[in-house]
């Protein structure tokens, strides 16, 4: 007995768009400085990522790393906790970022999160902040995550790193997530951060 056509296209579907996502990937990794790589892994704002990242002395490989992984590069994101934006910015961070002079809240408005501009001016203030606080990179990120309190009672009186020490799966997730994206952009852009 035959399939109906219907059900042959949609199983020949299942398997052939995973394929050809494997394929592209495989593409992306092999041939980094092509037009793939705008599919895999893209970037967007990138003007404005590398003023902020340069003004706040921050890697701008990480601000798209850590995009990507907030937001998906989604400018309208909003997570159920009030997180906005790129870079799911809270208002409350916001308002800290902006009361320690990190960010001139004359120009970008710590009100106005959804302006994209905004968004990456005040979450790489922030990880300038956390940056200022923590002595490595994945304590940085985990802070970004999970908020500094909770990295700094993870790493009292510990000799681990804080990989080891995170209590919150969420956390560890991200910090996995954004340090693999992290070494993808770099390999992928290695020319800097360029709009795809």
């Amino acid at each position: 007995m035959r399939l109906p056509r219907a059900i042959r296209r949609l199983v020949r579907a299942i398997f052939i768009i995973p394929l050809l996502i494997c394929v592209l990937c495989i593409g992306a990794w092999y041939y980094p400085g092509t037009a793939l790589r705008g599919l895999v892994l893209p970037i967007r704002y990138a003007e404005q990522i590398q003023e902020s990242a340069a003004r706040h002395e921050i890697d701008p490989y990480l601000i798209c790393a850590m995009i990507m992984c907030e937001s998906g590069w989604n400018e309208d994101a909003a997570s159920s906790a009030g997180a906005v934006g790129l870079m799911q910015v809270m208002p409350s961070t916001s308002e800290l970022v902006a009361s320690l002079g990190l960010v001139d809240s004359s120009v970008y408005d710590p009100e106005n999160l959804s302006d994209t501009a905004t968004n990456i001016e005040y979450g790489c203030a922030y990880i300038q902040y956390l940056s200022e606080q923590f002595e490595n990179l994945e304590e940085v990120i985990a802070a970004y995550n999970a908020g500094p309190g909770f990295v700094a009672q993870w790493l009292e009186g510990s000799d681990s790193q804080i990989s080891e020490t995170i209590a919150f799966p969420e956390t560890q997730e991200y910090l996995k997530r954004v340090s693999f994206m992290h070494d993808l952009y770099k390999k992928f852009y290695p020319d800097g951060v360029a709009d795809t």
